[in-house]
């Protein structure tokens, strides 16, 4: 068994999609991944710790509790898979794909090649750059398995 951890935008489904699939084809893997509900996620620092007055104070302890959970789930895993989705500036995705990096975890990168220029030096630090989930699952079958 694998331990993988699922990094990246949090406003489409495809972390379910990798699972099913990776399920589907009987892959002995553990995923875990972060808070993807934003709400909880935004509003855990001041929840738990009290109301800010203001925002940069809330986000900050935010932030803060979030990246105990980062930082836990990225050194405890096997392989680091970093999804950035075409809307929104992913910064989290980013630092996340960097701290792997640092800690020498395999990372699969998943981007569209309008993102390419962009996420140049992510790319680079990368293992392998995949354009699609079905790509990356059939990378795990591979590792797993062995077999295409």
């Amino acid at each position: 068994m694998i331990t993988v951890y699922l990094a990246g935008e949090i406003h489409s489904n495809w972390r379910e999609e990798v699972i099913n699939l990776c399920e589907l084809d009987k892959l002995d893997i553990m995923f875990t991944s972060p808070v993807t509900n934003h709400e909880n996620s935004d509003n855990v620092g001041v929840e738990i710790l009290g109301d800010e007055e203001k925002n940069f104070w809330k986000d900050q302890k935010g932030a803060n509790i979030n990246s105990i959970r980062t930082k836990k789930c990225i050194q405890d895993c096997d392989l680091v898979i970093v999804k950035f989705g075409e809307k929104y500036r992913q910064w989290n995705a980013a630092f996340d794909a960097g701290y792997a990096s640092a800690l020498k975890k395999s990372i699969i990168v998943i981007h569209n090649e309008d993102q390419q220029h962009a996420l140049k030096e992510i790319d680079a630090a990368a293992t392998v750059v995949a354009s699609n989930i079905k790509q990356v699952v059939r990378i795990l079958k591979y590792v797993l398995k062995g077999s295409l």
